[in-house]
């Protein structure tokens, strides 16, 4: 199983913080932000892990992270993408990198208290199709909220009006490789940007969907200035990746 955490963007809702820099750079308490989301994915037992960034600063990853020796591995891969596409499209770039295995993708400004390994272990071992995490949230209108029914994800919808939950989706997706086959068939959305909520919904369409009600904390540091803040405090206070 392959690892890729999307680290492109502009970063618009970080500005003026983002002029000179990609937000995932950042720094997060003691770390720069992207550690974190890398981290996650080394702690799940992946090895083998995908960089996506864009923009001026993409060099600047390669200087930072290296081949990831400080993660305790021993190469890291980095794609390029080009113009703001959306996440689904960055997705896409990975088609080659991925081959036949299945892929784990983390947002970049994603961070996690605990360890996922028990969940990529059952989707390893799951015939096929797709999971996705959830955690309840104050505020599911700002968020991709999933409708559960026995038992089962039959919808998700993007910033609801009307919530059918207060479940969201997280920026962490576990996929076979038929990911890349579904978002070449995928349409702009009103953004002009293909969505993962489309990806997500084409799984459960297909009745390939599970989920997992995630453990312990979990921040969104790039929602907006007031959520980057309150992260650097949510990861000080639960000493997240303490074991570094």
């Amino acid at each position: 199983m392959k690892g890729i955490v999307l680290a492109g963007g502009l970063g618009t809702r970080l500005f003026p913080l983002t002029k000179i820099t990609n937000k995932h750079l950042l720094p997060i308490y003691n770390k720069p932000m992207i550690y974190y989301p890398i981290q996650t994915l080394v702690d799940a037992g992946i090895e083998d892990i995908m960089i996506v960034t864009g923009g001026n600063n993409a060099g600047d990853f390669l200087k930072l992270l290296g081949n990831g020796s400080e993660f305790g591995l021993k190469h890291l891969n980095f794609a390029y993408q080009a113009k703001e596409g959306g996440i689904a499209e960055a997705v896409g770039l990975c088609e080659y990198f991925a081959g036949h295995d299945k892929v784990i993708i983390i947002l970049g400004d994603n961070i996690l208290e605990n360890s996922i390994a028990g969940d990529v272990k059952r989707f390893e071992r799951q015939e096929g199709g797709a999971m996705i995490f959830l955690k309840k949230v104050k505020n599911p209108r700002e968020y991709g909220v999933a409708e559960v029914r026995d038992g089962r994800v039959i919808n998700i919808v993007e910033k609801p009006q009307n919530p059918a939950s207060d479940l969201a989706v997280i920026g962490v997706y576990m996929y076979d490789n038929r990911v890349f086959d579904i978002v070449k068939t995928l349409k702009p959305s009103k953004r002009n940007e293909l969505e993962i909520t489309d990806v997500n919904n084409a799984y459960i369409g297909g009745g390939q969907m599970s989920y997992s009600i995630l453990d312990g904390g979990w921040a969104d540091a790039g929602e907006s200035i007031d959520a980057y803040n309150d992260t650097i405090s949510f990861v000080r206070e639960r000493q997240v990746n303490k074991h570094d």
